[in-house]
């Protein structure tokens, strides 16, 4: 897995296009049964996936437990933006 570094000097993981679809989606709806009806995924899937960010998120030091962890960490890092929410 490859990882960038911002100026801010904490490292980016590499989250594939699908995670990163996966994380914004479920940032910007109120629930991970919204995300799968919108991306015509299973719970399951959608579970596996952010499992997947968070561990690629404590990979680099940067650990992300909670919802408002991730969101901070996707604005931190580019994957999101104010407008989009």
């Amino acid at each position: 897995m490859t990882v960038s570094v911002m100026e801010q000097g904490w490292r980016i993981p590499a989250l594939s296009p699908r995670e990163i679809e996966v994380l914004t989606t479920w940032l910007r709806l109120d629930s991970k049964e919204e995300v799968g009806r919108q991306l015509y995924v299973a719970m399951g899937t959608i579970n596996t996936h952010l499992l997947r960010i968070r561990a690629k998120y404590e990979m680099v030091g940067r650990p992300a437990p909670t919802k408002s962890a991730l969101l901070a960490r996707a604005l931190q890092d580019g994957f999101l933006d104010l407008g989009a929410l």
